[in-house]
């Protein structure tokens, strides 16, 4: 686990050190929308996947039962990815722990993975987050992105978020992304308080009419 000291975050390292994984708001057994965003940008077991703020997710599970083999989370919460690392105890898991808009990747990724992290960047380091994003995907890659959408939440755990149309995380990935499909969505939290999301699966470099979706955007 590469670390970057310095820029842990004591308010999330509180979150994880203090509740069970599934207690909180965006906990997810089975990470649907993310796995056929996936499908729909023709990703597979052989690309590299980055899963920006993985905090103690399952999706690296689920994509370690699917055959993927180059996996790595990042997250500003240490807590967060020692809980993942110990539960996974997989070699093929790699972490690092870090604010992903000073991030500096030594490598790149085929598909960057974002369930929840850019919304609480603030529109002043927006710019900085969008900048790790190009430089840490390949020419070609894939990504997915979550957040609340307009109609959603406007705090969560604590923090002020800022909220998204799939236009508006079009615009800031800029025009060499092609917008494969948009979805909103209900995510209900452990607790049952509906929270909408609004998702983007863009690739880099690559018309978005030369994939099959799997379904017209929106719905």
């Amino acid at each position: 686990m590469k670390v970057h000291t310095g820029l842990m975050s004591n308010h999330w390292d509180e979150v994880y050190d203090t509740r069970p994984i599934d207690a909180v708001s965006w906990y997810e057994l089975e990470p649907v929308v993310s796995l056929e965003l996936g499908e729909a940008l023709g990703v597979t077991s052989d690309d590299a996947v980055l899963d920006v703020g993985a905090g103690a997710s399952l999706y690296v599970d689920h994509l370690l039962r699917r055959g993927y083999h180059d996996l790595t989370v990042l997250d500003v919460s240490a807590s967060a990815v020692q809980t993942l690392l110990a539960r996974v105890a997989c070699p093929l898991v790699r972490a690092v722990v870090s604010d992903v808009t000073s991030w500096e990747s030594s490598r790149t990724f085929d598909v960057w993975h974002d369930r929840e992290v850019l919304h609480f960047i603030s529109p002043e380091r927006r710019a900085l987050y969008f900048a790790t994003l190009r430089r840490a995907l390949s020419a070609h890659g894939a990504v997915i992105i979550g957040v609340f959408a307009p109609d959603g939440p406007t705090t969560c755990s604590g923090l002020s978020v800022t909220r998204y149309d799939a236009e508006g995380i079009m615009e800031l990935l800029g025009d060499e992304f092609d917008l494969v499909e948009e979805r909103r969505t209900v995510h209900v939290t452990p607790w049952g308080a509906p929270q909408s999301f609004q998702w983007v699966a863009a690739r880099r470099g690559r018309q978005a009419s030369s994939l099959s979706l799997l379904r017209p955007p929106g719905d």
